[in-house]
């Protein structure tokens, strides 16, 4: 179970939706979210998740910490 969330800088460009091979985010009526129980970090795919890649704002998705 990965531990990622979409921080408040997040500008909701969406270019994290489709790069995510779990389908596990989603757009909310505030932000989008990562569904924490499918998603992989991208185990086997991808050696930092594709997700934290593709995001134009630095810092935008973190471990939870």
């Amino acid at each position: 179970m990965a531990l990622y969330i979409v921080e408040d800088e997040c500008i909701g460009c969406g270019d994290c939706v489709p790069e995510c091979p779990n389908e596990c985010i989603s757009e909310t009526l505030v932000a989008f979210k990562i569904k924490a129980a499918t998603c992989s970090e991208c185990d086997g795919e991808a050696e930092t998740p594709k997700c934290v890649t593709i995001c134009p704002i630095d810092n935008c998705i973190l471990p939870i910490s």
